[in-house]
């Protein structure tokens, strides 16, 4: 069980930091005036323009420079607007100064996608240390790069894919900059919005800050040392409330469970329409008057929180936007990476001396993964899973997110074993792994596949010994990058799986180029299909085998633990169905709850860079059997000229992998 003396033990260590962080929504600008969102600045002008689908894009508005402060243009306009003949468009026009159109960068003829994508870099660097008062940009200190198109300023959670390309590409100046403007983040709000706009602020994202710190520490050997205070302030703003929580309530993003065990979920502090997304927010809430249209904003925006936005993973009904209830959702992919921050920070303790603070975080961490091993693993299914607060059961959709205890080292051998073969069985597609298997509409389900899920989903199961797998995702995902690429000379925001050479679609605005994380991802594959000492430009002609091997466990401790098969409803959530996860139904029906649970489980491996060896008493009679040492490995179509058909996995003639990470 959680021992919660390890949080308020934890509290006094980590001295004024949870002292210093409130629910801030705003910052502060250059003249220590509070930036607030566009939505409360220009109130009934900022609702009118935004109902008036004056701009195909609602975040064209929100990003909008005012030329002049908020009363005077609001004045003007509760003057103007009462004039017969007014022209709302032309009043935008004259008191706001739009975005810019997107930069066009066209390649060089014949230009390969490697050399594109270094290309690409300083098309997308953005230098922004100032911004105007009253505009919704916040300044950072140091350039950054944007994932690109519509998205122009940085993300959060993007940036740690894009990093490992910039990383791959040798400009680690450029990795440096973008963690020291997230500790700046940390330093001014107390967490890491979900971009730099002021109407970001009252949401993080998925804490990869921890994991930046990691990859810059490959180059740089203080940096954990360096960036533990930042990383303690992100903890601490995830854990904010903890303390004063009782079993069966939760607080923000924090929630306790029946038995004391303490997880996390997304959360946004604001329960308004989104300032980018204000019109579809209002209209989907519309349709569910029997909600309060607060509820449905504030699950919308925390879905926004956890990266997937939108999903079937956070709906009742895929089909039904508004059916949304993301803060009923314990995640597990956030919960695996709140282990590996708890891990992090346990070595950046260590590393500064303090071994007092390591023993906590380390406690912390095996607290945590005992927690997701009894709530999180779905013993039926035979994969990791969400936990619905509601059903007080675990949910038994498959998900990419499912892989993330791997990514993490947070599994079993014997679980990452059970979760592979799953994932093998239903996700992974003729161009990579699918988001879901859900075809909803909405673009964080099937058929899209993202370049960070394919890169968790690798490592993953390299991680657990499953590398023909890993090399097999690793082909399918670089084909369709390289045909579409081939073809449309680009890379796009996420990919159409189901084939390979087609980006994706569905979800709120049309599919953007450029694009960062993809760039990214792509960098770091093309070094696991080319030999060490022969780096590749573009994909190569044949895959290179890849050899399965037991993965490396750290001995654990034994401890029993009692089943916890049920956990107490949150009050602020509206009871709710759990979706199906019948992949070949693009509609969910209601399941029959799981209700197996294993029994026991043995407490975590402490090392940082092993997998863990926790061991299942209940292994699932329906799992079906693990096949890492025989993945299914169909051939891509070709859709070009630059890749031809790729052999089995087991072509002992093909060049070996370059082993990414170790």
């Amino acid at each position: 069980m959680i021992k919660p003396q390890r949080h308020a033990t934890l509290r006094l260590a980590i001295g004024g930091i949870l002292l210093g962080i409130t629910a801030v929504s705003y910052a502060d600008d250059s003249s220590g005036s509070m930036k607030q969102p566009p939505d409360i600045l220009f109130g009934p002008l900022f609702n009118d323009v935004q109902t008036a689908k004056l701009f195909p894009d609602q975040k064209t508005f929100a990003d909008a420079v005012p030329k002049n402060d908020p009363q005077t243009i609001l004045a003007d306009y509760h003057m103007q607007r009462k004039q017969s003949g007014f022209d709302l468009r032309h009043f935008v026009d004259v008191n706001f100064t739009l975005p810019a159109e997107k930069e066009k960068y066209v390649p060089p003829a014949g230009q390969s996608l490697r050399a594109h994508i270094d290309g690409l870099w300083p098309v997308l660097t953005r230098t922004t240390s100032s911004a105007g008062k009253w505009d919704s940009l916040l300044p950072l200190p140091k350039p950054y790069v944007v994932p690109g198109g519509r998205f122009r300023e940085i993300y959060y959670w993007d940036s740690y894919f894009t990093m490992l390309g910039l990383a791959e590409s040798g400009h680690w100046d450029k990795v440096a900059s973008m963690v020291d403007n997230f500790a700046y983040e940390l330093d001014s709000w107390g967490h890491i919005p979900n971009g730099n706009r002021s109407y970001y602020l009252s949401r993080s994202q998925p804490p990869f800050f921890s994991l930046m710190v990691e990859l810059l520490a490959t180059h740089d050997s203080q940096a954990l040392k360096k960036y533990r205070p930042q990383m303690e302030k992100e903890y601490a703003y995830w854990m904010e409330g903890v303390d004063a929580l009782q079993p069966g309530q939760s607080s923000q993003r924090v929630v306790k469970l029946d038995d004391g065990a303490v997880l996390n979920r997304y959360w946004d502090n604001r329960d308004t329409p989104r300032p980018e997304s204000w019109l579809d927010d209002i209209n989907t809430a519309k349709k569910y008057p029997s909600r309060p249209a607060t509820e449905i904003y504030r699950d919308l925006r925390s879905a926004a929180a956890s990266g997937w936005d939108f999903s079937s993973r956070w709906m009742d009904d895929p089909q039904q936007l508004g059916t949304i209830r993301t803060t009923s959702i314990v995640p597990v992919d956030l919960n695996a990476l709140m282990f590996k921050m708890e891990k992090l920070l346990a070595k950046a303790s260590q590393d500064g001396g303090d071994s007092a603070a390591a023993s906590r975080y380390e406690g912390l961490a095996s607290d945590r993964q005992k927690a997701m091993e009894r709530y999180l693993w779905n013993e039926k299914e035979g994969w990791y899973a969400d936990y619905d607060l509601k059903t007080k059961q675990v949910r038994n959709q498959l998900t990419a997110a499912a892989l993330f205890p791997l990514y993490v080292k947070a599994a079993s051998q014997e679980r990452a074993d059970k979760t592979a073969a799953a994932a093998e069985a239903q996700l992974i597609k003729a161009g990579g792994i699918s988001t879901t298997t859900v075809n909803s509409g909405q673009q964080w389900d099937a058929p899209n596949g993202w370049a960070p899920l394919q890169w968790v989903a690798t490592e993953g199961l390299q991680n657990y010994g499953h590398k023909k797998v890993a090399m097999d995702v690793t082909w399918r995902f670089l084909t369709n990058v390289q045909h579409t690429y081939d073809r449309e000379q680009k890379l796009v925001e996420k990919y159409d799986v189901s084939t390979t050479g087609t980006g994706g679609g569905g979800g709120e605005y049309p599919l953007q180029d450029g694009f960062g994380w993809t760039n990214g991802v792509t960098l770091k594959m093309l070094d696991m299909v080319c030999p060490q000492a022969n780096p590749c430009d573009k994909l190569p002609a044949t895959q290179p085998a890849a050899n399965d091997e037991p993965a490396t466990t750290a001995p654990a401790a034994t401890g029993n633990q009692p089943a916890a098969n049920s956990a107490p409803t949150t009050t602020d959530q509206p009871a709710a169905t759990t979706p199906s996860t019948t992949s070949d139904q693009p509609s969910v029906t209601t399941p029959p709850t799981t209700t197996d649970k294993p029994s026991s489980t043995t407490s975590p491996s402490t090392t940082t860079d092993q997998p863990s060896a926790t061991t299942t008493d209940q292994p699932s009679s329906n799992t079906p059997p693990a096949t890492s040492n025989q993945p299914s490995v169909t051939t891509p179509p070709a859709t070009s000229g630059n890749a031809s058909s790729q052999p089995a996995a087991n072509d002992d003639s093909a060049e070996t992998q370059k082993s990414v990470g170790q």
